[in-house]
C-alpha cells in the first residue's frame, strides 16, 4: 500500500523512480534528454522502423514478425473497406473485425483505426470544439509542475520524445493538462502519459485526447483515480485467474506473499507499454483496444505463467526477493511478438470469466475495506460494447480529408454534353467546360490544357463511352478509351 501511494495522481518523493522499463530508467538529471540535448540524437544515430534509437525497446528489431508487402498491401485494402463502413462492420461482422485485430492493424492505418476501435471517433465528433476550448486555457499549476517534471521520461529514445521542449514533448504536455482540465476529479497520474505517449506516436494531438479518454473512462476506468483502488481490484482478479491457468506459479507467490500489487501495477496501468519490445505493445494494443481489458489479464497471465509455470523455473526463484527480480526481468523470448500472441489467443480466459471474478472480489473488498472510494462507471469489454453505447451518426463516423484538391475529372469536363433530345442527337449550343485551374499543373500541362478539351468536344463518341467507363471503374479501359480518341 505504501507504494501505491506514492504513484498515486502523479505524487512521487525523491527516492522513487517513475514508471518506466529497466533500459529508460532516467532521473532528471540524466543526460539522455536533457536541454543539452535539446536537438535531440546526433543525426549519425539510425531509428529502427519503428521509431527508436535504442535502449528502452531494445528487443523490438529480433521479436518483430515481418508482414510480407503484399499481404500488408491486402491488409490495408480490407482494413480501408472497414472503416469506410464502420457502423456496418462493428455490429454486423464483428467477429471479422477482431480477427483481423488479431492478425495486426497495418502499420498506415493503425492510428485511424485505433481511433476508431476505442469509440475516440465519435467522442470526437460529438464535442465539436472542445479539445480546442480544453487546449486554449490554462492548466492547474499542480498538475502542470508533476506533468512538466514526467515528459522527459515517457520513451527518451524515441525520436518524438527525445528532444525537450520539442513537438512530441509540447503536444504530450497538450493532451494530459487538457485531459486534467476535462476531468479535475481525476487530475493526473503518471501512468497516463505512457499511454498518451503511445497514442501520440500514432495520431494527431486531438484524436490522442480523446483516446486516451476512452482508455482512462471506458477500457480502465477508475485506474488513474485517488487511491488507485480499481488497480488493486483488479489485482485480486489476476491472482484469482492465475489460480485456475497455473496453480503452480499461484501456490509460489502466495507462499513467498508476493501480492498482485507488487508486480502488475506497471503492466496494468500503461497496458504493457513499459514492459514489452516495440512490436508486442502494438499487437496487444490492437487487441485490447478491440476486446477490452480481458486481453490485458490474458498478456498477464502468460507471462506469470511462462515465467514460473514450472517446477525447474521455480528453482531458480526460492525466495521473495529473487521471485521479484525475475519478474522485473522477464525473459525477452517469452515477449516475443509471435509467441506472446499466439498463447493470449490460446488462453481460456473470458469476458465472463473476468466479470465472475469481479463480482467476487469486489464483494471481498467491500467486507475487509468498505466500499470503494471513487465511483467509478461499469468497464465496456470492447469495441463492439463501447460502440453500441455511443448514440452516434453515420456522419460522425465519415472521415474528414485533411487535404483537398478540386481538380474534373474528364467526364466532368462538360456534363451536358451529348445529351440529345430524342434519339441521342447533339445539341447544338453545347455547354462550355468549366475551367477549373489546377496549382500543381507545369507550364506544358497549361498550354496543352485548351486544346484537350477541344479534342473532347469533337469526339462525342469518346464522352459516351467515357460515362460508361466512368461508372463502371474501368479505369484501365478508360484509359485505352483517350488513347485510341486523342491525336497529338
Amino acid at each position: 500500500m505504501a507504494r501505491l501511494e506514492k504513484l498515486e495522481n502523479g505524487r512521487q518523493p525523491a527516492d522513487t523512480v517513475s514508471l518506466q522499463t529497466v533500459g529508460s530508467q532516467l532521473d532528471e538529471e540524466s543526460s539522455l534528454g536533457s536541454d543539452s540535448e535539446v536537438n535531440g540524437f546526433p543525426s549519425s544515430r539510425e531509428t529502427d522502423k519503428y521509431g527508436f534509437i535504442g535502449g528502452a525497446q531494445k528487443y523490438s528489431a529480433e521479436s518483430a514478425q515481418d508482414v510480407p508487402p503484399e499481404v500488408l498491401r491486402q491488409r490495408e485494402v480490407k482494413w480501408l473497406d472497414m472503416l469506410s463502413n464502420w457502423d456496418k462492420w462493428i455490429s454486423k461482422r464483428f467477429k471479422k473485425v477482431r480477427l483481423r485485430c488479431q492478425k495486426g492493424i497495418p502499420p498506415s492505418l493503425r492510428g485511424r483505426a485505433w481511433l476508431y476501435l476505442s469509440g475516440g471517433k465519435v467522442k470526437k465528433e460529438r464535442n465539436g470544439e472542445k479539445f480546442k476550448e480544453l487546449d486554449s486555457m490554462e492548466g492547474d499549476p499542480k498538475w502542470m509542475d508533476v506533468i512538466e517534471r514526467d515528459l522527459h521520461r515517457q520513451f527518451p529514445f524515441h525520436e518524438m520524445f527525445v528532444s525537450r521542449g520539442g513537438h512530441g514533448q509540447q503536444d504530450l504536455l497538450r493532451v494530459l493538462k487538457a485531459y486534467t482540465l476535462y476531468r479535475p476529479e481525476e487530475g493526473y497520474c503518471q501512468a497516463q502519459a505512457p499511454i498518451a505517449a503511445v497514442l501520440l506516436m500514432h495520431m494527431p494531438a486531438e484524436d490522442a485526447f480523446w483516446g486516451l479518454v476512452q482508455i482512462c473512462e471506458k477500457y480502465l476506468p477508475g485506474y488513474y483515480s485517488a487511491g488507485l483502488e480499481a488497480i488493486q481490484l483488479d489485482g485480486e482478479i489476476l491472482n484469482a485467474l492465475l489460480k485456475r491457468v497455473c496453480p503452480i506459479a499461484y501456490k509460489h507467490l502466495d507462499k513467498h506473499k508476493i501480492e498482485p500489487i507488487l508486480y502488475m501495477t506497471e503492466w496494468f496501468m500503461c497496458a504493457f507499454s513499459r514492459t514489452l519490445p516495440w512490436a508486442s505493445v502494438l499487437r496487444v494494443w490492437d487487441m485490447f483496444l478491440c476486446d477490452g481489458v480481458k486481453i490485458i489479464f490474458r498478456v498477464g497471465l502468460v507471462l506469470l505463467k511462462s515465467m514460473l509455470g514450472t517446477r525447474e523455473k521455480l528453482k531458480a526463484c526460492p525466495g521473495q526477493y529473487e521471485t521479484m527480480e525475475l519478474l522485473r526481468a522477464l525473459e525477452p523470448k517469452y515477449m516475443q511478438e509471435a509467441y506472446l500472441v499466439q498463447q493470449v489467443l490460446e488462453l481460456p480466459i473470458s469476458v465472463r470469466n473476468v466479470e465472475r471474478e469481479h463480482r467476487v472480489q469486489l464483494k471481498r473488498w467491500r467486507k475487509t475495506h468498505g466500499e470503494l472510494r471513487y465511483k467509478a462507471a461499469p468497464r465496456m469489454h470492447g469495441a463492439r460494447i463501447i460502440m453500441d453505447a455511443e448514440p452516434h451518426t453515420r456522419q460522425d463516423l465519415r472521415q474528414k480529408p485533411t487535404i483537398i484538391v478540386h481538380y474534373p475529372s474528364a467526364p466532368e469536363l462538360n456534363p451536358d454534353f451529348n445529351r440529345g433530345k430524342k434519339r441521342g442527337t447533339l445539341r447544338k449550343n453545347p455547354t462550355p467546360a468549366p475551367n477549373i485551374p489546377n496549382p500543381y499543373e507545369s507550364s506544358l500541362e497549361k498550354n496543352f490544357h485548351p486544346e484537350k478539351t477541344k479534342i473532347l468536344h469533337q469526339h462525342s463518341s469518346l464522352t459516351t463511352r467515357i460515362n460508361k467507363l466512368h461508372r463502371s471503374h474501368s479505369f484501365t479501359s478508360l484509359r485505352l478509351a483517350i488513347k485510341d480518341h486523342i491525336y497529338y
